[in-house]
């Protein structure tokens, strides 16, 4: 039978980031199926104890910076520890991704492209121009996503998607559901391996 993962994420996540493509060869080994979920860590963090960058610690947020460096050298992937456009409004790309995915697109290759906009290539990704020039990157309608991203039910969707989250016990991103077996951050990809292979 084939296993199931749920992955809750935000574009301005840096660790979702690192390990996004990483989930896809994982699940793509063991022919599991992924469940992409856009959410804004502005509805998950004040319900489960987080707190924005801004307001925490130094000493966290000295070591946050160590790991962003770190990581990136270990993944051989490119990453600006200090985007120009960090932070910003995560909802609209979520908004965005879901829309696609509401008209049964694939979202993977569209919010791997806006991660990269936002780690890589110094884009702002709340900015709708942006928005939809890297929705007709990947091959989609950027135009007719962004107006229904934009639209009435665009943020009921991202709403829905941030309840269930919770629901589930998410309190940060990127969190991996294995069949309902809890796993946050990329650097537990590992251990979601293993739980495919159990």
């Amino acid at each position: 039978m084939s296993r199931h993962i749920t992955y809750y994420y935000t574009h301005v996540s840096p660790w979702s980031y690192l390990g996004h493509a990483r989930l896809g060869k994982i699940a793509a080994r063991h022919g599991a199926t992924v469940d992409y979920v856009p959410i804004t860590l502005g509805a998950i963090f004040p319900r489960t104890g987080g707190q924005p960058l801004a307001k925490r610690a130094p000493a966290r947020q000295a070591y946050r910076m160590a790991e962003l460096r770190r990581w990136p050298q270990r993944l051989g992937l490119p990453l600006n520890v200090e985007p120009k456009h960090f932070p910003t409004d995560d909802r609209p790309a979520a908004r965005l991704a879901l829309a696609a995915k509401a008209r049964g697109h694939d979202i993977a290759e569209l919010s791997l492209a806006l991660m990269r906009a936002c780690w890589v290539e110094e884009r702002d990704i709340a900015e709708a121009s942006i928005l939809r020039e890297i929705a007709d990157t990947v091959g989609l309608d950027g135009r007719a996503l962004l107006a229904e991203a934009e639209g009435p039910e665009a943020q009921a969707r991202l709403d829905e998607a941030c309840r269930v989250a919770l629901v589930e016990g998410c309190f940060g991103a990127p969190w991996y559901s294995v069949d309902g077996e809890p796993f946050w951050g990329q650097d537990r990809l590992e251990l979601v391996e293993e739980a495919l292979t159990r």
